[in-house]
């Protein structure tokens, strides 16, 4: 009896810390009351799909990026991302948690600012390998290439269309296989001044708007907050000695608010005035409208809030967004005229409007729009529908959104209507992805809408 304790007590010691007999039963008795359980969904089929949805739930609503055994407690308790081989993604850690991730690997915080700055000032957009951090002693860099890894994702494509937008595509390289096989879209839009980069925060999407290409994909899985910073780190190194990247979206694939935790970390190392130094004016977060998690990034951060619409009733809002069904416009638009008009009085809301024809068009629509955004700062971006493949959608007329266009400005809003750019190379808005199936026919959605 000695021996079998004394082999069962390391099973045992994490239920308690009494006597070795004590923890022994309280392990017998966890066991018997896991084997009744395992029956019992054996038993009842119903119970096992009850189970699934649930841990998928749970899994689903937080993080499933593992953990790392730091030896500083502060860093265990967060969830550092990981590559496939166990190593940490560099660009997943704020310059705080750097100090205290290099503190757990016995180093002092200074080499965090150190090595910092070659991840994201130097060149423009840092280096991708330790060796070239040359002000770093040669065992410190051995160390970092043994736990850490530079780049998330390494650039498939550069696809140039006729305007000067670039769409780049970018593999998941860090990923086990079940997302590995993973392409992740961004682009890269030029104007006179200026450049905006729209970068992605899911591969493919769980929205299932109607009229977008990347909703057609479904959802694969959010991207770890290094594979969204990395998408503006290797822009910048590669095009920024043309033009500085000074403007980046949150509008390529994915709902961004659905993978908030890594979006707001990210958007931290963006702002970071040691690291890229974007501002805050600079950087616009669009949402589907999912309203607890709008309420948080408008808490947590100062960036631009766009909010895409595109309907003046509920009916029609619930066959082209289904999240309406759970947010319904009139809960969306109190939310944001609180916010806009205490919380956030200095600033204004960016409301996206995809112009559909026959859809969401109409001089009435334009009358309940104005209607509804009584009282709201805000911005309205009219938005020509781009088509895509299996698409039954059309855009609006260049009259009918300019007739639109004018009864807003009439009445005091202040609107602009977004250029289409990079059609040709499917990279204008809502034609990212590549899905494996199509939605429904427009005949079957009027009738029968997911």
């Amino acid at each position: 009896m000695r021996e079998n304790l004394s082999r069962m007590d390391c099973f045992v010691r994490p239920f308690v810390t009494y006597s070795t007999h004590r923890s022994l039963r309280l392990f017998q008795c966890a066991l018997k009351t896991a084997s009744s359980t395992l029956a019992y969904t054996k038993r009842r089929p119903w119970r096992q799909s009850w189970l699934r949805a649930s841990f998928q739930s749970n899994t689903y609503k937080n993080s499933v990026d593992p953990i790392p055994a730091f030896n500083n407690v502060a860093v265990a308790e967060e969830s550092a991302q990981m590559d496939v081989r166990n190593k940490v993604l560099l660009k997943g850690l704020t310059l705080e948690k750097m100090q205290l991730w290099l503190e757990s690997l016995g180093e002092k915080r200074f080499r965090a600012l150190q090595l910092w700055k070659w991840l994201y000032q130097q060149q423009g957009g840092g280096v991708d390998n330790f060796a070239s951090m040359t002000n770093l002693s040669k065992q410190f860099r051995e160390k970092l290439e043994q736990v850490a890894v530079v780049d998330s994702l390494k650039l498939e494509n550069v696809y140039e269309a006729q305007d000067g937008t670039k769409k780049l595509t970018f593999r998941l390289k860090n990923r086990d296989s079940g997302l590995g096989g993973g392409v992740v879209e961004s682009v890269l839009i030029p104007n006179e001044s200026w450049v905006t980069l729209c970068v992605s925060s899911q591969l493919g999407c769980a929205q299932r708007c109607q009229f977008c290409y990347t909703a057609k994909m479904g959802l694969h899985g959010h991207l770890h907050t290094a594979e969204i910073v990395d998408q503006v780190v290797i822009a910048k190194r590669l095009f920024e000695k043309e033009k500085r990247i000074s403007n980046v979206v949150f509008m390529g694939m994915g709902e961004p608010l659905h993978n908030i935790d890594n979006v707001l970390t990210a958007i931290e190392i963006l702002l970071d005035e040691q690291g890229l130094h974007l501002s805050h004016n600079k950087v616009t977060v669009s949402t589907s409208g999912l309203v607890p998690e709008m309420e948080r990034l408008t808490k947590e951060t100062k960036v631009n809030l766009a909010l895409s619409l595109n309907a003046t009733t509920d009916e029609v809002r619930d066959k082209l967004m289904p999240i309406n069904r759970k947010y319904p416009i009139q809960v969306l638009l109190d939310t944001v005229k609180r916010i806009y008009t205490h919380e956030r009085s200095k600033q204004k809301l960016f409301v996206e409007y995809v112009m559909l024809n026959g859809v969401n068009d109409s001089l009435e629509d334009a009358k309940r729009l104005h209607i509804l955004l009584a009282g709201i700062p805000c911005k309205i971006n009219l938005i020509p529908f781009n088509s895509h493949e299996g698409a039954d959608f059309e855009s609006s007329s260049e009259g009918k959104i300019q007739l639109f266009y004018n009864y807003l400005t009439q009445r005091g809003h202040y609107v602009f209507t977004r250029e289409s750019r990079g059609q040709d190379k499917m990279a204008a808005c809502g034609q990212l992805g590549k899905p494996r199936r199509l939605s429904l026919t427009k005949n079957k959605y009027d009738s029968q809408p997911l």
